[in-house]
C-alpha cells in the first residue's frame, strides 16, 4: 500500500514540476541571464538523475560523469566544426562514444571486482586522465578553446540567438532521464540493481549476474550524460578540455546522494535546492562578498547530511506508522 502511495505521490510531484518548468521562460521573460541560470540548474538535475541509475540503484560510487560529458561535447563539437555535421545527430554520436568508453573501462573494473572506494577513485582519475589527453591532442584543439560556428536561429546547427530553446531541450532530456529511471526502477533490472547495491555477494549467490547488470546501468548512465555533453557544448558555444572536470563530477555524486539514492526524483530535488541556491547566491552575493555563497551552500549541505542523511526525497515518502506487534511473554507458573 505504501509503495503505491509513494508511486502516486512521485507522479504528482513530477507532473507539478513539469507544469512549473514549462512556464519558467514566461516568468523570466526577456532575461536571458536568468534563463541561462535555470538551464544550468536543469543540467545538473539531468546529470544527477542519470547518475542515479548507476550510483543510486546499482550502488556504485561513480565519479566519471564529466568524463562522459566531455566526450559527448568533443564528439559532437568536432564533427560540427570539421564536417558541418548537425549536432542533432552529433549528440547521438557523442552518447555512443561515451558508452564505448564506459564499456572499455567498466568491463575490466567489474570483471576484476573493483568496488566501493577503489571504484570511486578509479573513475575520478579517469576524468583527469582524459583532461590531460585532450590537452595534448592537437587534432581536436589541444589546450585552445575551439568555438562552434554561429548561425543565428539555425535549427539544423542547433545554434539559437536565445537560451530558451536550449532550456526546453534540456528539460526534454530531463523528462527522458526521469522516465528511464522510473522504468528501470520498476523492472526486473531495477530489482537486480537494488539487490546488488545492498549486498553484491548475496545477490550473486541468489543467481544475479551482477557484472551484466552493472554494465547495463553504466550504458544508460553514460549515454544520457554523453548526449547532455553535446547540448552543453552548443549552449556555451565552444569545446575545451576544461569540460573534463573532476570537482564537478564529485558534485554530481553529492547531488545524487543528498537527494536520495535510488529515488527517481531525489537527485532532481537536490539539484533544485542546492544548485539553485548556489547559482542564486553567486549571482546576487558573489560580487559583494567573494566566496560567501560557497559558505551558505556548504551550511545547507551540512544541515541536510546531519538531519536527513537518507536524502531529502524521503520527506515526500509515506511510511508505515503502525506500531510493530510486541510479543507477549508467557509467565511460567511455579
Amino acid at each position: 500500500m505504501n509503495r503505491k502511495k509513494n508511486q502516486n505521490l512521485e507522479n504528482l510531484l513530477l507532473l507539478f514540476f513539469l507544469v512549473i518548468a514549462l512556464l519558467v521562460p514566461l516568468i523570466f521573460g526577456s532575461s536571458q541571464y536568468n534563463i541561462l541560470l535555470v538551464t544550468t540548474v536543469l543540467i545538473y538535475g539531468l546529470m544527477a538523475t542519470s547518475w542515479n541509475i548507476i550510483g543510486g540503484l546499482a550502488g556504485q560510487l561513480d565519479l566519471a560523469s564529466f568524463a562522459y560529458l566531455g566526450l559527448g561535447a568533443f564528439t559532437s563539437g568536432t564533427l560540427f566544426i570539421r564536417f558541418n555535421f548537425t549536432p542533432w545527430i552529433g549528440m547521438i554520436m557523442g552518447g555512443l562514444v561515451a558508452v564505448a568508453f564506459a564499456l572499455l573501462i567498466g568491463y575490466p573494473l567489474f570483471r576484476f571486482r573493483i568496488r566501493e572506494v577503489w571504484y570511486a577513485l578509479t573513475t575520478c582519475a579517469l576524468v583527469e586522465v582524459l583532461k590531460v589527453v585532450f590537452n595534448m591532442w592537437e587534432e581536436v584543439g589541444g589546450p585552445v578553446e575551439r568555438y562552434l560556428p554561429y548561425f543565428s536561429g539555425s535549427l539544423y546547427h542547433m545554434r539559437f540567438s536565445s537560451y530558451v530553446p536550449y532550456y526546453y531541450l534540456i528539460l526534454g532530456m530531463l523528462v527522458i532521464a526521469l522516465l528511464v529511471n522510473s522504468r528501470i526502477a520498476r523492472s526486473k533490472l531495477g530489482f537486480y540493481l537494488k539487490a546488488l547495491g545492498e549486498n553484491e555477494d548475496a545477490a550473486e549467490v541468489l543467481g544475479v549476474n551482477t557484472r551484466a547488470c552493472k554494465l547495463r546501468a553504466l550504458v544508460y548512465y553514460s549515454f544520457l550524460i554523453g548526449v547532455t555533453g553535446a547540448i552543453y557544448a552548443n549552449i556555451y558555444g565552444y569545446i575545451h578540455p576544461s569540460f573534463f572536470n573532476g570537482q564537478e563530477s564529485i558534485k554530481i555524486a553529492i547531488l545524487g546522494i543528498v537527494g536520495g539514492r535510488g529515488i527517481t526524483y531525489g537527485p532532481l530535488l537536490a539539484a533544485l535546492l542546492l544548485v539553485g541556491t548556489q547559482e542564486f547566491l553567486r549571482a546576487s552575493l558573489g560580487a559583494e562578498v567573494s566566496g560567501l555563497y560557497l559558505v551558505i551552500y556548504s551550511v545547507i549541505l551540512i544541515l541536510i547530511v546531519l538531519f536527513k542523511p537518507s536524502g531529502i526525497a524521503t520527506f515526500f515518502q509515506y511510511r508505515n506508522k503502525k506500531p510493530a506487534k510486541q510479543e507477549v511473554k508467557k509467565k511460567s507458573v511455579v
